[in-house]
């Protein structure tokens, strides 16, 4: 970089600041501190032809991509996007305005944002998954940017991130720490050591820089010497000061999302100097690649599976061999799987797609994270393990709705039923978790045709949505031809003489349908509904009953809040009629699936007991 570039970013940088502390300081919150920090870093990485963009096709795959994980520095992200004249800097003023795009922390309706950010932890994995895409998928020379906080860095979730990049050798991927040293509350867990950050990010396979943070000639090199063509990914560790730039906010404790009154500002303004308001950076453009534009991708690789109406199968079956037969067809459909493939039955899609296939290893909000990448950049993930684990991924599951990210997750091993392996294994909030979500889809399907047809309905579904499947084996209830619509609930048996309805999910149908066998032998009458779809729920279905039958009973293996009966519950409203509610209410142990589903009491003797309790 020459002394007239450098010369040129210095002014740029000056008025990158003005920026931040005017925006903030009209809006009477941000964190300008955090954002001063880091504006040599990012503008020398924009503005210096390191960074290549399109911002007039900004979905184009050619395109490099920046994550701010720190998040918490949006001012700064907007700036830089005011300094290119992607967005105009009189926009800046609309910061954390109800009417803005310019949110406190970046979401997607700023077009410029990769994914939302602010929980965290969770960028650089989503970086993983952009760099999957572009590297492993659409096979491009564009790369990821991911600017951290020290103080992130505290979060377990990072080297998850950084091991599975070093894995799959993403060295498309750079990872830019900026150590201001000081947290929300003091001095961060490592405060100025980068090299002991350097070498914890080497331990992890890493190729690391230490840098002065605000020397953006050094920058200037490190950002053209040390990226390029390599296997390895890249951490710059940049020494830095937080509030860099304006004396009494530099290196201060007590700054952290603080703003500057009227009159700090104006002393601020004076130190900062004369701020040439016309002076703009520019961002190269990419060069153009060729991508295959297929939309098929194999012809048939799976002879369609024939089932015995005479035997019992395992709804999670069907995910496999739905993969197969959906990613011959849909070139879109990626599979992430926390090391569990074999259970999950997500392996059969390894065996016809290891290019698609991506191992995530015990790892699930990393996984979880990834996906929100993948989906970013345009590809539908299924992402599978235990229903159980998935809820340890919560908030990276709330994040990716955020994100407006189009994931499907499968939960198996769902539920006491799965028997033996005991409570740490069951999944049983995981329904109320994603019923929560806004604009969720929950379905559980309760036969091995019936879950089959519910994941293909689950690859047309632009949000999140959760299939939870089932490790008990469960008689057939439907045909091949049997047609399955969204939020459309299936009435087993129907009779004018019905006492009752019975409402069930997946493993407690075949309880419910045990029982209206047994009853029917004594003329007691009960309507027998599959809740497939439990959001959207079939309220059709359900008004209907309101009037013409006062008994309902729901019975669902999983805890009382939040699942299938609070969604008929709500869906109900004013029914004035019996409702018996049976669940998962005592702590769950081992034991095999009949003695759990009993000891629960929502077996099909439960069922019995519960009807005979109303009708007399």
């Amino acid at each position: 970089m020459s002394n007239k570039q450098i010369q040129k970013l210095e002014k740029i940088n000056k008025l990158l600041r003005y920026w931040i502390l005017d925006m903030t300081t009209v809006a009477g919150s941000g964190h300008p501190t955090s954002s001063l920090s880091a504006v040599e870093l990012m503008s020398t990485l924009m503005y210096s032809d390191v960074f290549r963009y399109d911002a007039r096709d900004i979905h184009s795959a050619d395109n490099d991509r920046l994550i701010f994980s720190k998040g918490h520095a949006s001012p700064l992200f907007y700036a830089l996007w005011a300094g290119c004249d992607a967005i105009l800097s009189e926009q800046l003023n609309t910061f954390r305005k109800f009417d803005s795009e310019l949110e406190g922390h970046p979401t997607m309706r700023f077009p410029f944002t990769e994914a939302a950010t602010g929980s965290l932890g969770q960028g650089l994995s989503v970086g993983v998954g952009i760099a999957l895409a572009q590297k492993k998928l659409d096979k491009t020379d564009a790369r990821t940017y991911v600017l951290l906080g020290d103080s992130e860095m505290a979060e377990g979730q990072v080297w998850e991130a950084m091991n599975i990049a070093n894995y799959y050798e993403l060295g498309n991927l750079v990872a830019i720490v900026d150590v201001n040293r000081l947290g929300q509350r003091g001095e961060t867990m490592i405060g100025h050591d980068v090299d002991v950050y350097a070498k914890r990010a080497r331990a992890f396979g890493w190729r690391t820089v230490v840098v002065d943070g605000h020397d953006v000639a050094e920058l200037s090199r490190v950002y053209t010497d040390m990226i390029g063509s390599h296997k390895k990914p890249l951490m710059i560790i940049a020494k830095t000061y937080k509030g860099k730039g304006i004396s009494f906010l530099e290196d201060k404790n007590d700054w952290h999302g603080k703003v500057l009154s009227k009159q700090e500002f104006t002393t601020a303004m004076k130190e900062l100097g004369d701020i040439d308001f016309s002076i703009r950076g520019q961002l190269k453009k990419p060069q153009k690649s060729k991508k295959d534009v297929q939309t098929v991708v194999h012809a048939n690789v799976l002879e369609d599976v024939e089932y015995d109406i005479t035997e019992s199968y395992a709804t999670r079956d069907a995910y496999g061999v739905a993969l197969v037969e959906m990613m011959q067809v849909d070139r879109r459909i990626v599979v992430l799987d926390a090391e569990v493939s074999n259970s999950t039955r997500a392996d059969k899609a390894k065996e016809f797609f290891p290019e698609r296939f991506f191992e995530m290893f015990i790892a699930e909000q990393n996984m979880v994270s990834v996906a929100v990448g993948l989906s970013r950049r345009g590809y539908k993930p299924f992402v599978s393990t235990f229903a159980a684990f998935l809820t340890r991924a919560h908030d990276q599951i709330r994040m990716a709705q955020l994100s407006g990210s189009n994931i499907t997750f499968v939960g198996s091993h769902a539920g006491v039923s799965i028997g033996e392996d005991g409570g740490s294994q069951m999944g049983l909030g995981d329904i109320a978790m994603f019923r929560a979500l806004l604009g969720s889809t929950v379905l559980y399907p309760s036969d091995i045709i019936s879950a089959k047809k519910v994941l293909h309905m689950a690859k047309d579904i632009e949000d999140i949505s959760y299939v939870r499947t089932t490790r008990a084996k469960t008689a057939l209830l439907y045909g091949k031809k049997e047609e399955f619509k969204l939020g459309e609930a299936k009435v087993l048996h129907s009779h004018d003489a019905d006492v009752v309805v019975v409402m069930a999910s997946g493993i407690t149908v075949q309880e419910a349908l045990k029982a209206y066998e047994i009853l029917k032998i004594k003329n007691i009458y009960i309507r027998v509904v599959d809740m497939i779809s439990i959001k959207p729920i079939d309220e059709k279905i359900l008004h209907s009953i309101i009037g013409d039958i006062d008994n309902i009973i729901v019975v669902e293996d999983h805890y009382n809040e939040g699942g299938v009966g609070t969604a008929v519950q709500n869906a109900l409203g004013d029914f004035c009629g019996n409702f018996i509610h049976l669940s998962v209410e005592k702590m769950p142990r081992s034991g095999s699936p009949d003695e759990l589903l009993t000891y629960e009491k929502i077996d099909f003797d439960a069922i019995m007991e519960s009807i005979h309790s109303v009708i007399k």
